[in-house]
């Protein structure tokens, strides 16, 4: 698949409670269409914000936010959106969820997707009688099996045991993998996001802080170990010393003196909380992520 799946410029959103505060500000990127990205960042960086922007359910501020080429009203029937309170109808059984999920969607709608990660949950249940992980299941049933082009899902496996998350998460791979779905998904779990996405989208203080291909942003950073000193000409992201040793992730700017310096390639966890713990440290977006003018400037 080509093309771009989401594409911010100059995005913000202030709310009037809590002092007229930003949650997001001056968010600009592109994400390029069939990527599994991960959206990561600490509470109330702003994530949810950006997600529900991105399905047509809030209004931006400032700035705009476009979606498979479209307004996301104009293009809501290609997208798909789990939040994390997994609205669904409390009064419906699990079955009268699926039909009113083919009901409407009857375009796209794939009940055997659909049966099939709902799996085991008792068809006659009625919602409101089901556990979190349970709704958990049934919300992304109805969201795959709307087959939909951008799929955005909202912390989806925060109250599921390790086992049915692992399940979860390997049926959520291979459908988004076999239709060619781009996956935007905001969660906690680092660990897990490693070995699933090949995006990632790190949102802090309201902006963009990282974004790009995870191999890519991984390669552009080195973890350095050697005597105390200045890492320069390379960018110090964060350093740490014990005695006489000093650590520090950087971004690279030209060769590494080997004479000095033991590198390693940090694993994205290290790269993410580095990043965290440092705000201070400049941005990085990949040229594939930086909105199109910028590029162009470049």
């Amino acid at each position: 698949m080509t093309g771009v799946a989401i594409e911010a410029a100059g995005l913000g959103v202030k709310y009037r409670g809590g002092g007229g505060k930003w949650v997001l500000r001056d968010c600009s990127f592109r994400l390029p269409a069939g990527r599994v990205c991960a959206l990561v960042g600490p509470n109330g960086a702003g994530k949810s914000t950006l997600l529900a922007l991105a399905a047509g359910l809030l209004r931006p501020s400032v700035g705009s936010v476009r979606v498979l080429g479209g307004t996301p009203a104009e293009v809501r029937p290609r997208i798909a959106f789990v939040a994390q309170d997994k609205p669904l109808y409390p009064q419906l059984t699990v079955d009268g969820m699926l039909r009113a999920g083919a009901e409407l969607n009857p375009a796209t709608w794939s009940a055997e997707t659909a049966e099939r990660i709902a799996g085991d949950l008792p068809r006659k249940a009625r919602v409101r009688q089901l556990s979190g992980g349970q709704r958990t299941r049934l919300a992304l049933a109805l969201a795959l099996g709307k087959r939909p082009e951008l799929l955005l899902l909202d912390e989806p496996m925060a109250d599921l045991d390790p086992l049915a998350r692992q399940e979860l998460m390997g049926a959520l791979m291979a459908e988004t993998a076999e239709h060619g779905t781009t996956l935007v998904m905001s969660s906690h779990l680092l660990t897990e996001l490693e070995g699933a996405c090949d995006h990632l989208l790190l949102v802090d203080g309201g902006r963009i802080r990282l974004g790009g291909g995870t191999d890519d942003l991984l390669a552009a950073h080195t973890l350095l170990t050697g005597p105390v000193r200045d890492t320069a000409p390379h960018t110090a992201v964060e350093s740490r010393t014990a005695g006489r040793i000093q650590t520090t992730l950087v971004r690279r700017e030209g060769p590494v003196d080997t004479g000095v310096w033991e590198t390693a390639e940090p694993s994205l966890e290290e790269l993410l909380l580095a990043h965290l713990r440092s705000p201070g440290a400049p941005a990085l977006l990949t040229p594939d992520v930086l909105p199109v003018e910028e590029v162009a400037a470049r």
